[in-house]
């Protein structure tokens, strides 16, 4: 199984990340909860970005970092 991490740095880079997020989600029928709604099994093998959790959810695998030094702690 493939699984892929993605990092993304400082604001432009986490804006970036999240319109990715938005695509792929549109593209393999990820609906705002985080839950899959689609009926292929291809979709489902596709999800290398996703970790699905026990409430049937599916979970970025993401390293956000922001660069500004107010962040949360």
């Amino acid at each position: 199984m493939r699984e892929i991490i993605g990092i993304q740095g400082g604001q432009c880079g986490n804006q970036i990340g999240a319109k990715f997020r938005e695509g792929f989600c549109a593209k393999h029928d990820i609906d705002s909860t985080r839950r899959y709604n689609g009926d292929s099994d291809l979709h489902l093998r596709e999800l290398v970005y996703y970790n699905e959790v026990t409430s049937g959810r599916f979970v970025p695998r993401d390293v956000l970092i922001d660069l500004e030094h107010h962040g949360q702690y």
